[in-house]
């Protein structure tokens, strides 16, 4: 990495990178399933940084200005939001990889072009933001982006090993192909 930029797109291209191993091989019912104490599966999670990626990287794109106020109904968006959390029945795997790629491409280009001091208007109507904060740069909402990543992939790590006892570099492995040449233990319960 020579610069700045290119640390921050490497560093968050490898972040995003952590969702397709630790869901590698899995069927739609155990991405759905949520196996530990907590109510996340693996596809809730992928759906989640999806849309976590989607609303942070708006404003990035809007910067210096807010994104364009969302005019639908509370009950509609609160609805939206605690729906980003679960796989649906209706949804695939697949399809939520898919959603998830796309996201990644678009972040990734934003964090190629975008103005890292640009200021990023902090809404002052959400209640979990801070009120005494007025703009965050861009540089600051991309390095919370990679940040909101590396948490939730350590919580899709900790569900994986509860499905069936797969860990991270086994899954690397498996998805880069090394199985064939004995890198992989057998991790099927």
């Amino acid at each position: 990495m020579s610069d700045e930029r290119s640390a921050l797109r490497a560093y968050l291209a490898f972040h995003q990178s952590a969702y397709f191993g630790v869901s590698h091989g899995l069927t739609d019912a155990q991405a759905r399933s949520a196996p530990s104490a907590s109510a996340l599966s693996i596809g809730g999670l992928i759906k989640h940084a999806t849309g976590m990626q989607r609303s942070w990287m708006a404003r990035v794109a809007a910067a210096p200005d807010a994104p364009p106020k969302d005019t639908r109904p509370f009950e509609r968006i609160a609805a939206e939001f605690a729906d980003q959390h679960v796989m649906r029945p209706d949804e695939t795997l697949a399809g939520l990889l898919g959603a998830f790629e796309a996201q990644n491409e678009a972040s990734l280009r934003l964090v190629e072009s975008a103005d890292l001091d640009a200021a990023v208007p902090v809404p002052q109507d959400i209640p979990w933001f801070p009120k005494d904060q007025r703009a965050w740069s861009v540089r600051w909402v991309i390095l919370h982006v990679i940040n909101e990543l590396a948490r939730h992939a350590g919580h899709a790590d900790i569900v994986r090993e509860t499905i069936d006892g797969a860990t991270m570099y086994e899954l690397i492995a498996a998805r880069e192909g090394w199985e064939s040449q004995g890198w992989v233990r057998p991790w099927r319960r």
